[in-house]
């Protein structure tokens, strides 16, 4: 259509009005619009969920850091305890929350081994979380109860791969590090050793002591009492170097047994899967600031383990590398989802 020139003026001046009013109505919604996405994080209270019961090693070091992330971040952060299903029931909880930072999962070595041991464990855990930081990682010390002739692991290993072997082995319960470990053990040594599952690691001691069983793993954390008993002789640790703590007990390194630096139970603090990168980094330096302030170390360290504050990306590689470690082990050992 040919515009004739006494009217383009016009029609310039209604285009300029429509698109005046155009912009100043998306500039009226823009402050509005703006303002809500950039609330800062965190402007309501933090939930840390657990997986075990109040007043055990993960709840105590999970309080204290709960706290001192309450005052870096400036909103409570506050503990709920969810027990049961060996951490199935909180981890699902979690995964299954809203990805915005306000509920996070601390747990064990649980997370990446239950997926092997249930069919149906509800969660994945490399895909279902945003890691944010390893937070600790305790080793075990192989003890047997004094009235067994073993002085070492090489005596302990022989008497496994004699023709008659009657060498039992004791945890804390099936599918647990103190398990895994001594699957470990009968994966790297060729012995044979009978695994006798216990309901926690006093009762699995008590019949060590008693000479009802040979061995077991005991996690540095609490161990300190078992070995003061005077009943239980130390004959290896874990760690990759022997523990500050106890410097008189070699590794199994040391003792011609390879892989067990990882043989490890951990702790660590996740977020949903999808939790923004800039939240997920947030945390990450609430976490740092906790370990630097000292109490939190403190905790960890008395008990043999050792503080660890990697990166989201770091802790996020170590996941994927105890998922496809246990699972090794796991099928080794021919044991079943159940």
């Amino acid at each position: 259509m040919n515009l004739s020139a006494s009217h383009q003026p016009g029609l310039r001046r209604g285009l300029l009005l429509t698109l005046m009013a155009s912009l100043g109505s998306t500039l009226g919604v823009l402050p509005t619009s703006a303002g809500a996405q950039s609330a800062e994080f965190p402007d309501k209270p933090i939930r840390i969920v657990i997986p075990f019961a109040a007043g055990g090693p993960t709840d105590v070091a999970g309080r204290i850091m709960a706290e001192d992330m309450s005052k870096t971040l400036g909103q409570p952060v506050v503990v709920e305890n969810r027990p049961g299903g060996n951490g199935v029931i909180a981890t699902r909880f979690v995964a299954k929350a809203p990805a915005d930072g306000y509920t996070l999962l601390f747990t064990s070595l649980n997370h990446t081994v239950n997926p092997h041991l249930l069919k149906a464990p509800g969660y994945d855990p490399a895909k279902d979380f945003a890691p944010i930081s390893l937070v600790s990682s305790s080793p075990s010390i192989l003890i047997v109860g004094t009235v067994q002739p073993y002085k070492s692991m090489q005596e302990l290993v022989a008497a496994g791969k004699a023709k008659d072997s009657r060498i039992t082995f004791g945890s804390a319960g099936h599918g647990g590090s103190a398990h895994l470990a001594g699957e470990l053990l009968k994966k790297q040594s060729g012995a044979q050793f009978l695994h006798v599952p216990f309901k926690g690691n006093g009762p699995a001691a008590t019949d060590l002591m008693g000479g009802q069983i040979t061995f077991m793993f005991y996690p540095t954390s609490g161990i300190k009492s078992v070995l003061d008993s005077g009943k239980v002789r130390p004959l290896a640790i874990t760690s990759a170097q022997r523990s500050p703590a106890y410097p008189n007990i070699p590794t199994m390194k040391e003792q011609g047994l390879e892989g067990f630096e990882n043989a490890h139970s951990w702790l660590g603090l996740l977020a949903p899967a999808g939790t923004s990168a800039s939240v997920v980094n947030k945390l990450h330096d609430a976490v740092r600031k906790s370990a630097d302030s000292g109490r939190l170390k403190e905790t960890i360290t008395s008990s043999g383990s050792s503080l660890i504050v990697n990166t989201p990306a770091e802790f996020s590689q170590y996941i994927v590398q105890d998922l496809l470690r246990w699972k090794a082990v796991i099928e080794s050992a021919g044991i079943q989802p159940e």
